[in-house]
C-alpha cells in the first residue's frame, strides 16, 4: 500500500531545536517516530514573537473576565502578541492534517495548562485551559487530528492520530482533483475503517457518494467533506473493531488451519483486554491477504492504516479507556 505523507504541525521544541523557555529540548519517542513521515511544520510561538532562548517563563492570568498572557519576571504582557501571532500563523498555514503540540505550555499547552489568578503569583486556580496558541488551533480546526506528545504516549491515543492524519492526507490527494471516480473509489478502500469508527456515519457517506440526485461534483464532496470528520469523533470502540477484524477472518475461513484460527482468536482476545494494540490482529489479516492475494482486503485502509514503521509497542501503561 502507498502511503500520502501527512502535513502536521509540531511545536518545535518536541525533538526539532533546543527553544524551550529554560533552552533545554523534549524527547518525544512519538514525535521522532512521526517526523520521518510526516512534512513537518514547527512554530514555536513564544519564541517566534521575540522571547529569546532561553527566557524567563510565561504564565496565563485572568483579570475579571480575561485572560492575559505574562511574562512575571519582567511584567510583560505579551497576550496581544500572541494572539496576533496565532491568527497570521493559522491564516497562513495551508493544507494540514494534525497537530501534535507541547502539553502544559502557556503558549502550545491544548488541555493542562495552569491558570493563575490577576497577580500571577501564588497557586494555580482549580481547573486547566488551553494555551493562547493551542486555544487558536483548536478553534480553527476543530476537527483535525490535535494532541499533545504526552497523550500520544498511549498506544490507543497513538493509533487513533495516526489513523486521522492518513485519512486525511489520503482524502486532500483525492480532493486536489475532484472527481466522482476518484471519491468512489475513497470510500471503497475506507469502507472497514469507517465501519470500524461509526457504522451510522459510514452509511451516511455511502449515500453522499451514490448521489442519488446527481449533484454536482463540488456539491457532493462539499457534503462529504463535512461527514468525514464525524466518522473519527471518537475512537473506535473495540467491539466494533473486532467485529470488523473477524468479518475480515471470514474470508480465510476455509484456507487457514485450526491451529491458525486459534491463535487469531487468542489474539482478538488479548486486544479485547487491551493488552495489545489494534495493529497485532490487524498485521495477522494482513499476513493471510498477502499468502492467500485477497482483492478486496488488500485494498483496505483498515487493515493498515498507517505504515507499519510507525507501530512502536510502548506505552503509558493506561491503555483502552484513556480518551
Amino acid at each position: 500500500m502507498v502511503f500520502p505523507e501527512p502535513r502536521v504541525v509540531f511545536s518545535r521544541c518536541l525533538g526539532f531545536e533546543s527553544c524551550r523557555y529554560n533552552g533545554q529540548i523534549i524527547a518525544s519517542e512519538a514525535v521522532d517516530h512521526f517526523r520521518r513521515f510526516f512534512d513537518c511544520v514547527t512554530p514555536c510561538p513564544e519564541a517566534d514573537i521575540g522571547l529569546g532562548v532561553p527566557r524567563q517563563p510565561i504564565r496565563i492570568t485572568k483579570k475579571g473576565d480575561k485572560l492575559h498572557l505574562v511574562q512575571p519576571a519582567t511584567g510583560r504582557d505579551v497576550s496581544e502578541e500572541m494572539r496576533g501571532y496565532a491568527l497570521d500563523f493559522l491564516d497562513n498555514l495551508g493544507p494540514c492534517d494534525g497537530f501534535v503540540l507541547k502539553s502544559r505550555s502557556p503558549s502550545c499547552g491544548l488541555f493542562d495548562v495552569k491558570l493563575f489568578g490577576e497577580t500571577s503569583k501564588g497557586s494555580a486556580l482549580p481547573g486547566r485551559i488551553a494555551g493562547f496558541f493551542g486555544s487558536a488551533v483548536l478553534e480553527r480546526y476543530p476537527d483535525l487530528a490535535i494532541e499533545d506528545e504526552g497523550r500520544l504516549t498511549n498506544f490507543g491515543i497513538r493509533e487513533h492520530f495516526l489513523t486521522r492524519v492518513y485519512t486525511s492526507a489520503r482524502f486532500r490527494a483525492v480532493a486536489k482533483k475532484p472527481t466522482m471516480a476518484g471519491l468512489v473509489g475513497f470510500q471503497a478502500e475506507n469502507k472497514l475503517l469507517f465501519m470500524a469508527y461509526n457504522q451510522a456515519r459510514m452509511r451516511e457517506l455511502g449515500r453522499v457518494v451514490a448521489n442519488p440526485e446527481k449533484l454536482r461534483v463540488e456539491e457532493v464532496f462539499g457534503r462529504y467533506v463535512e461527514l468525514l470528520p464525524l466518522v473519527f469523533a471518537k475512537r473506535p470502540r473495540y467491539t466494533s473493531a473486532i467485529n470488523v477484524l473477524q468479518h475480515g477472518a471470514g474470508y480465510f475461513k476455509d484456507r487457514v488451519s485450526s491451529k491458525e484460527k486459534r491463535f487469531f482468536e487468542g489474539t482478538l482476545d488479548s486486544y479485547r483486554d487491551g493488552r495489545v494494540p489494534l495493529s497485532v490482529p490487524q498485521s495477522i489479516i494482513r499476513a493471510w491477504v498477502a499468502r492467500f492475494g485477497e482483492e478486496y482486503l488488500e485494498q483496505q485502509t483498515f487493515f493498515a492504516p498507517y505504515p507499519e514503521e510507525l507501530q512502536f509497542i510502548s506505552d503509558s501503561g493506561k491503555g483502552r479507556k484513556t480518551d
